[in-house]
């Protein structure tokens, strides 16, 4: 269906108009709740959801312009929040409900926000002694009295250029930074994705990923503006449960989670017999064969008996995957792909409003992140990838300075990652920035992380690291002379093979740990021998350690830790 609406929460409001009674949310039990199953809400229902909790917003003081923090795991009534605050030209901005507290402030004080719809108790604790915020809870029946006529004049006001949601990101320097986007920049990468990807208003979504991220913003935009379904996941645990309950067929999802599914089915086949491994093993071999054009023969045969059973464990309609926060793995998409599954690996980040490039289902390049869709996309002369066009961010949150080295008088974004073309198709080869992106999409500034360590006097130096795995890890240089002191140790001791050097360290890094979110903690670290010199190359002339050199030389060590 097409839309010609202009802002987020008028598109909502035009497939309520047009389609009343089609499924537009399905809404996992509160806890505590007799029901097992997910309750169906009709685009009217979501839309009447909305209009109540605008009520309630409105009757806060909020008003066009004004900042409001979402500060909870998922839920419907983010969603309503989220899209009733859009309705009175009020910018979300979400927090990451596991970032530990004085994150969560720093992000809170910086937007100037006015109210704080948080979760729980324990998520508006964080929020404890700010000035100038009221706190409410997100989950709580929302109404007030509203005027229907002046609201929809309201909506109507609306401009695209007006700005709908405040993202932070973390930035190399650890502070987070606001990137401000448009409802111009969602409804752009809506416009091209869907009929991109072929969305249609009989698709069912299936929700996982925090709200908090672009990622699943964006998908639950393309839903809404196909006037698909959105199925809610309960929790990590009912994950299995869930996908036989919704019955998905499209889900955006990182790598590490397809990685995990894949791990989890072939660990499983391990324990059949001999047959049913022979047979799950020549069905993926065939699989393989197939999605790369080669001769497959058996492929049919063995996927009515072994492909078929594995794609009910998602449902038995999931017939769209795609992948994106950080890279996916050749094995696991060429996996999914014997499989009969279509996933599409793709590219963009939380300031160009995450789809700017991804695979078109029949021009599945699944070693590259696609084709460019809504932008104009080109390779600088020193390979960096900058992208340009509406979906772009306005810039960063009262950081003109961040904002100008981000985007340059021409308009072009420089996204800090080294790309490659192949045809019409996008390869990212390496880096030009810092951060890490973990296996499961959560972006982490390692340097804070690496200050934090080398505050103990047993630590001279701290690398962390962790592209594309599940969890962060550290290399330590350990600062010899101090420890020997305190541990009244030899010259000659190893202190890498000594257990009580391990133990002093431990407790350094979980002093950190306990610093930092969930996500950013080392779970693994690694002593190492030598010094960072500038003679060694480990060290640039300023003294930045040469991150790349460092992975390069110690690339055995680090996979020992993943």
């Amino acid at each position: 269906m097409k839309i010609r609406s202009h802002s987020l929460a008028a598109m909502v409001r035009e497939q309520a108009k047009k389609s009343p009674t089609r499924p537009a949310l399905l809404v996992r039990p509160a806890k505590g709740a007799d029901s097992k199953d997910h309750q169906t809400l009709t685009y009217q229902e979501l839309w009447s959801n909305i209009q109540s909790y605008a009520a309630f917003l409105q009757s806060l003081g909020l008003t066009k312009g004004d900042r409001m923090v979402i500060l909870s795991e998922n839920c419907a009534e983010w969603i309503y929040a989220h899209y009733a605050g859009m309705s009175l030209g009020v910018i979300s901005v979400p927090i990451y409900p596991t970032l530990p507290a004085d994150q969560a402030q720093y992000i809170a004080k910086d937007a100037a926000a006015k109210v704080a719809l948080c979760g729980s108790a324990e998520h508006a604790e964080k929020l404890s002694g700010l000035t100038g915020i009221k706190t409410e809870m997100l989950r709580e029946d929302r109404h007030g009295v509203l005027n229907e006529d002046e609201w929809n004049k309201q909506i109507d006001s609306i401009d695209p250029t007006d700005l709908a949601i405040f993202i932070y990101t973390s930035g190399t320097t650890g502070q987070p930074k606001g990137a401000m986007l448009t409802h111009q920049a969602f409804m752009t990468v809506c416009e091209h994705a869907v009929p991109y990807l072929g969305i249609i208003e009989t698709d069912t979504f299936f929700s996982f990923l925090p709200l908090s991220h672009i990622f699943e913003q964006i998908a639950s935009c393309l839903c809404f503006y196909a006037g698909a379904c959105l199925g809610q996941n309960k929790s990590v645990a009912s994950m299995a449960n869930d996908f036989l309950a919704i019955k998905p067929s499209v889900m955006v999802a990182v790598p590490r989670f397809l990685e995990s599914f894949m791990d989890r089915i072939v660990d499983g086949m391990k324990k059949q017999k001999p047959i049913k491994q022979k047979l799950f093993n020549l069905y993926i071999s065939q699989g393989v064969k197939r999605a790369q054009g080669g001769f497959a023969p058996l492929h049919p045969i063995l996927d009515k008996i072994v492909g078929a059973k594995i794609r009910e464990r998602l449902g038995g309609r999931m017939r769209l995957v795609v992948s994106g926060g950080a890279a996916l793995p050749k094995h696991v998409a060429e996996f999914y792909l014997a499989l009969g599954l279509t996933v599409l690996q793709g590219y963009g980040l939380t300031e160009t409003t995450g789809g700017s490039v991804v695979n078109h289902p029949k021009r599945n390049k699944y070693w590259s992140v696609g084709e460019p869709i809504g932008v104009e996309l080109k390779i600088a002369d020193d390979g960096e990838i900058l992208l340009r066009g509406p979906t772009i961010m306005v810039g960063y949150y009262n950081q003109p300075e961040e904002t100008e080295k981000a985007i340059d008088r021409d308009g072009w974004f420089h996204t800090g990652d080294i790309g490659e073309m192949e045809g019409k198709s996008l390869k990212i080869t390496d880096r030009k920035k810092d951060i890490l992106v973990l296996g499961n999409g959560k972006n982490v500034a390692p340097q804070p992380i690496e200050n934090l360590i080398r505050e103990s006097k047993f630590i001279a130096e701290a690398v962390v690291l962790g592209d594309g795995m599940d969890y962060c890890i550290a290399l330590i240089l350990p600062n010899k002379e101090i420890i020997r002191t305190e541990l009244g140790l030899s010259e000659g001791e190893n202190l890498a093979e000594n257990s009580a050097v391990r133990d002093l360290l431990k407790k350094e890094i979980d002093k950190t740990n306990k610093q930092v979110a969930n996500f950013e903690m080392v779970k693994k670290w690694a002593l190492i021998d030598d010094s960072f010199t500038i003679e060694n190359g480990l060290l640039t002339p300023t003294l930045k350690v040469k991150r790349k050199v460092v992975k390069e030389k110690y690339a055995d060590l680090i996979n020992n830790l993943r």
